[in-house]
């Protein structure tokens, strides 16, 4: 079978194609200066040229608070082109297995936790992440439709809070785990005594490392077929007071964390309920110190080696 990654530079598309390739799978890409994604014509002609068995939608604009701040036009008009273009092409061209990569963030604001599939939209979004959310809610209702309507065997997966090697270490529109591991970083280069962090550090978030992530996609494109969306995740959360303190151990950072409560800190709690894929005969493998220490030697390495680490 050959399988077209859509976004495979990007944190979980890299992890999906190094695991494909492991397996000896032949693995179809295309980088943004050879085709547009958000371009139907041109997205089309691709995966006319390259007729792919299956495809992994994993291509999106993405971002932290702060980027949903400040470019929520871009979160939402790019990410809605995408997927129309992309599942627009993938249908006409007839590609029989598609994976639509969805988001945690996604679920209501209050949901009760931990998350099941089905409380998707039974209630108001997080206003600091609603663009890119109603975005994605799209891409999972076009993904459904054409399951309703053309009979496509399409799914849908929603990942929990993602991090690894390759990820985004830029602080104005990064995540969490990478923001954390630069912060602390710049801090014990400099010697600092304190390093400041937003919000309160209350907040509880699931981490789930981006290989663990793709090998969950991989075993739901195969072993999963239905119209409801499916839960990826670790099965536990942390506060991201401890989540601070944990990568400040792993940089080596001894000073002072410092908690600006004027500053929003999202969602106060989300866990996703992953029972569902976990009955079906997968689970995670990283514990999360362990992807930490290897996500800040693979950061090391790429900043002391002058390579490009989005910053």
């Amino acid at each position: 079978m050959s399988i077209f990654v859509a976004g495979h530079k990007g944190l979980v598309g890299s992890a999906v194609v190094r695991q494909l390739r492991s397996q000896g799978q032949e693995v179809l890409t295309a980088d943004r200066k050879s085709v547009d994604l958000r371009d139907p014509e041109t997205t089309k002609q691709l995966l006319h040229d390259t007729r792919p068995d299956s495809a992994i939608l994993a291509a999106a604009r993405v971002g932290g608070i702060q980027a949903n701040i400040d470019a929520p036009v871009e979160l939402l008009v790019e990410n809605l082109q995408i997927e129309v273009s992309f599942l627009t092409a993938a249908y006409e061209v007839g590609i029989k297995r598609v994976c639509f990569l969805g988001s945690s963030c996604i679920y209501p604001r209050e949901s009760p936790q931990p998350i099941k599939e089905n409380y998707l939209l039974s209630g108001p979004l997080e206003p600091t992440n609603s663009a890119y959310a109603l975005a994605k809610l799209a891409g999972i209702e076009l993904v459904q439709a054409y399951r309703r309507e053309y009979g496509a065997r399409w799914i849908s997966v929603l990942p929990g809070n993602l991090y690894g090697p390759g990820d985004n270490f830029n602080l104005r529109n990064s995540h969490v785990v990478p923001a954390l591991i630069r912060k602390f970083h710049e801090a014990v280069m400099r010697g600092d005594d304190s390093v400041s962090m937003w919000g309160s550090g209350a907040a509880r978030r699931e981490f789930l490392h981006a290989d663990d992530a793709a090998s969950g996609i991989l075993f739901a494109l195969q072993e999963y077929d239905s119209d409801e969306p499916l839960n990826i995740g670790a099965g536990y959360d942390i506060t991201i007071a401890e989540l601070a303190k944990l990568i400040a151990d792993v940089v080596g950072f001894e000073g002072e964390i410092l908690w600006d409560v004027s500053r929003p800190e999202g969602v106060p709690k989300k866990l996703l309920d992953s029972s569902k894929l976990f009955e079906l005969g997968w689970a995670p493998s990283i514990p999360l110190r362990e992807g930490i220490e290897s996500t800040y030697a693979w950061y090391r390495k790429a900043h002391d080696g002058g390579h490009s680490i989005r910053e």
